[in-house]
């Protein structure tokens, strides 16, 4: 048998077999690959880096600097989950300034979308319609209105349940993957070009993201189509651990976020519905209005965010909190202005914060 017969006739059929296991299901599309390393960033015209403001998304962007990306196709989008509406329910107050100070040390663009109202509005909603979507373009902000004609009102009432499942989880589809769908879809610049979409998910961090392909075709591919829009999805981090994403912070000098110097394992939204009761009981000692806010909405609705029908100022008493030792990063997140460096100054030593390698819970699935 030559090489190439056995290559066809064993080695690429037994890796196929390998990643349909992985992947439970029995065929995979030629394009989607669960390992995919490392890719040609030369092929694309617009590079997007979904940019939470946490370290592994960070690390993505390092990561494509350190690959030879060509800076001038990079673009960040960041999804405000509270919107621009007023509401200061869910996420850290400086993130929405955070991102805009990344965007000014790496010197690329940075673009915010936002549903109409954000997280609140959303989980407000009673027999209505959801709100508009807000989209920054460099042409400027565009309004996306619902199409009303397409289902029914409906109505929430409830937090995101703790889960995999998206349609229940709807803090993760209806506030950051939706908007940035209609993001994709809702752009001229991106017809006819290859479009490379870039997130920061690791297998390491649930069973769930240890099942994602590292590249395949997005949502919003329509390279067949009319419009020629070529988008892959590929995750650079997806394979790495921890430690590898800390160390590239490290080299570069980047300054670990806020979060992590207060002791949080994960960069997603303060009163995440994954908080564990440590995370609760350092909310309500360090931003007691904040855990009081979520306390009401679960009175509200007579439904509480933990599975075990425990509120969270009972969860946050069945645990210590953090003792806070950073107190410059403490002050830093009462402010929506943020005024830290990104970057080390020279002679200065890159610290380990306290929420790294942490297995408290907070952050989604």
């Amino acid at each position: 048998m030559s090489l190439h017969s056995y290559d066809d006739t064993v080695v690429i059929p037994a890796l196929k077999r390998q990643v349909s296991v992985c992947h439970n299901q029995s065929e995979v599309a030629p394009d989607t690959f669960f390992f995919a390393e490392n890719i040609d960033l030369d092929l694309y015209e617009h590079i997007i880096v979904c940019m939470s403001g946490g370290k592994d998304s960070i690390a993505s962007l390092l990561h494509i600097q350190e690959m030879g990306v060509d800076m001038s196709k990079v673009e960040l989008w960041h999804h405000d989950v509270d919107g621009r509406e007023g509401s200061q329910l869910m996420d850290w107050i400086f993130m929405a300034d955070y991102n805009r100070k990344l965007s000014d040390a790496f010197n690329v663009p940075l673009y915010f979308s936002w549903l109409d109202g954000g997280f609140e509005g959303e989980m407000l909603k009673e027999k209505s319609y959801s709100r508009p979507h807000q989209i920054e373009t460099p042409e400027g902000q565009i309004t996306l209105a619902r199409n009303t004609k397409r289902g029914k009102p409906g109505t929430r009432l409830m937090f995101p349940q703790q889960g995999a499942s998206l349609a229940s989880r709807w803090c993760s589809s209806a506030l950051k993957i939706d908007v940035g769908r209609r993001s994709l879809n809702n752009q001229h610049r991106f017809e006819g070009k290859k479009v490379l979409f870039i997130t920061g998910e690791r297998r390491e961090e649930s069973a769930n993201r240890a099942k994602y392909n590292q590249l395949e075709r997005h949502a919003c591919d329509r390279r067949r189509g009319r419009k020629g829009r070529h988008v892959d999805a590929w995750r650079p981090v997806l394979n790495w651990s921890e430690e590898q994403i800390w160390d590239i912070l490290r080299r570069h000098r980047v300054v670990a976020p806020i979060p992590y110097r207060l002791g949080w394992a994960r960069s997603s939204c303060m009163t995440c519905i994954f908080n564990g009761a440590r995370i609760w009981a350092t909310i309500v000692k360090y931003f007691p209005e904040r855990a009081r806010k979520i306390a009401e909405y679960e009175e509200l609705f007579g439904k509480t965010i933990s599975r075990n029908k425990v509120n969270v100022l009972e969860l946050a008493s069945k645990a210590h909190p953090f003792e806070i030792e950073d107190l410059v990063a403490l002050e830093q997140s009462l402010s929506d202005t943020y005024s830290l460096p990104i970057f080390l100054k020279s002679g200065e030593r890159w610290i380990m914060p306290p929420g790294a390698f942490s297995k408290e819970g907070c952050g989604s699935l």
